[in-house]
């Protein structure tokens, strides 16, 4: 295993851990990360607090409790709903009640709980230091903030400032004190009201917030030829780990959704399919180079080593499951054979009269692998082939149908639907404005030995243009929705968001990505199909509830036993 695969790795054990710690404490079942961020559901929950984002390269483990902690303590202490209606409008004000909301809900720890204290403690401490020494209370205004965090904790769970830099507080305590102190005081009596806090809270934020902006406009006014950017030193940017996100979260809508579909309420268009088309791909390449093609393929697979009856043999224990196959008759316990009693009363001492019942391991499961053919997919189309080649070769040895799909466009920029586009005087939000190109290498009923020039298909470079994801997902699930096996599995191998140029410059840069958020959570809902996504290179957790990084880099049966992992639902977007 590659050390970028290690990490990623790691960041999915971790991620796991503490969303089933969050889980259990807020009593919210649908609750996991998805790149990173807290989800319900689809739904991204709000960032909360600058200290509940450890980083994976620079924080340690107990680090990712103590966030952890924190967000369940959130979820279970505050009133999502009152918190709403009473948080402030102007942005700092916001970033600073947020904080200070999230202080209060960490205060109410359970004293039966002291290693969740701990590791609250631990983390708060962390992010501390880490804001001071990256140099952020070089400046007033993040001296300010700084002081504010530290001094409006302590105030509120009762434990003391972070060691290190207590006494570089104290000329900023004291200055603050005649300020905000009646508010301060009044935090710590009202923390199990949330109301009553949160007068207390927007009256600090307010007074912090007019100290922030007035220390920032003295700042801009000095000329130091060694200070550093502006934007480093922005009083939205000393929010740290929160940054510009949480500012942008309350102005505009999520990123990766289409204020185009969520806005007017319209649902996904296509404007024209005449032009879109579906291709055995073998018909698409010459009959001699797919010939050449596949000699090519044959020598990558060969140089693997993979052993396909290994292969098989997991496959067939992860998806078969037992089904009756008759009677195993002359056995010494089980149930009596009513056949045998005679042979009890010419032999009494024969013992062999009972009979047990024969459980075959049947697959009775089909496996769909869909790959993204746009162009950023050609650097590994080799690699592609090969995994397609061995699962769908393996998944026949362990008696699992397969079928292995592609989505493409039939031009690159729209070609001819964007013509048509043109013509027609180019009406607002056209939708999906490319000929869709869906490319079959491998049909469910077609063994793999016959399919195998077909799949080589893959290598063939001018097939690689654009990708349409949600339409794909689509008609995928709906070839998988006509069969009749009683399990179902869509793999989609991706290497990045939905492009297609045209459809994104016509109506708006989220249009597609949306389009797929959409499809995907729909198919999950419905339960019939399991989706997951394998990203070449690339979190695919902001598509799919069940992803993983796979480094097609790597040799051997690694990659294949990353994809049994995700089949069996071990990773988790």
């Amino acid at each position: 295993m590659t050390d970028a695969q290690q990490k990623v790795r790691h960041a999915q054990q971790v991620d796991e851990l503490c969303a089933g710690l969050v889980r259990a404490f807020s009593g919210e079942a649908d609750l996991h990360f998805r790149g990173r961020r807290l989800h319900r559901g689809r739904q991204p929950l709000p960032w909360y607090a600058p200290h509940l984002h450890p980083s994976p390269e620079s924080d340690d483990f107990a680090s990712f409790r103590g966030a952890a902690d924190g967000l369940a303590l959130r979820l279970r202490a505050s009133d999502a709903a009152l918190h709403e209606r009473l948080r402030p409008e102007e942005p700092v004000e916001r970033m600073l009640f947020e904080m200070l909301e999230q202080f209060r809900v960490e205060s109410l720890a359970p004293e039966a709980m002291p290693g969740m204290q701990r590791n609250l403690r631990h983390r708060h401490e962390q992010w501390s230091l880490s804001f001071h020494h990256s140099g952020l209370t070089d400046t007033a205004r993040g001296l300010l903030l700084y002081a504010v965090a530290q001094i409006c904790r302590a105030r509120v769970t009762g434990q003391q400032v972070v060691q290190e830099t207590e006494d570089m507080l104290e000329a900023t305590r004291f200055a603050l004190s005649p300020l905000i102190g009646h508010a301060l005081a009044g935090l710590r009596r009202a923390r199990a009201d949330q109301a009553a806090y949160a007068v207390h809270a927007r009256a600090i934020a307010r007074t912090v917030a007019a100290m922030l902006h007035a220390a920032g406009e003295g700042e801009e006014g000095q000329d130091d030829p060694d200070a550093e950017p502006d934007d480093k030193r922005s009083v939205f940017s000393l929010v740290a780990d929160m940054d510009r996100e949480i500012v942008e979260r309350f102005a505009t809508a999520d990123s990766g959704r289409s204020a185009l579909l969520e806005g007017e309420g319209v649902g996904y268009r296509v404007f024209t399919t005449a032009y879109d088309r579906e291709h055995e791909a073998a018909s698409l390449v010459r009959r001699e180079l797919l010939a050449e093609l596949r000699e090519t393929l044959d020598r990558r697979v060969a140089a693997q080593g993979i052993s396909i009856a290994r292969l098989a043999r997991e496959l067939r224990a992860l998806l078969a499951e037992p089904q009756r196959e008759g009677w195993d008759g002359a056995q010494e316990e089980g149930h009596i054979d009513g056949r045998r009693l005679a042979q009890l009363v010419a032999s009494p001492t024969e013992r062999r009269l009972f009979r047990t019942e024969r459980l075959e391991p049947v697959a009775d499961c089909v496996v769909s692998l869909l790959i993204d053919c746009s162009g950023s997919m050609k650097a590994h189309a080799e690699s592609v082939a090969m995994l397609a080649d061995v699962l769908a070769r393996a998944l026949e040895q362990a008696g699992v149908a397969s079928e292995i799909l592609g989505f493409t466009t039939g031009a690159w920029n729209g070609g001819r639907a964007q013509r048509d586009w043109l013509r027609a005087g180019r009406p607002a939000h056209p939708g999906r404005l490319n000929e869709r190109c869906h490319l079959v290498f491998k049909s469910a009923e077609t063994p793999w030995r016959r399919a195998r020039p077909a799949i080589a298909a893959l290598l063939k470079a001018d097939l690689f243009r654009e990708g349409i994801d949600g339409e794909a997902v689509d008609w995928a699930c709906a070839r998988l929705d006509a069969r009749t096996e009683e399990r179902k599995l869509l793999l989609v191998l991706s290497d990045g968001s939905p492009m297609d140029s045209a459809t994104n410059l016509a109506n708006d840069a989220h249009y597609l990505e949306h389009h797929l958020q959409d499809v995907v959570a729909r198919h999950e809902q419905a339960g019939r199909i399991g989706i997951a996504g394998i990203g070449v290179g690339l979190d695919l957790s902001p598509y799919y509830r069940r992803s993983h990084v796979l480094d097609l880099a790597a040799t051997g049966h690694a990659v294949f036993g990353e994809v049994i992992g995700l089949m069996a639902g071990r990773y988790r977007g």
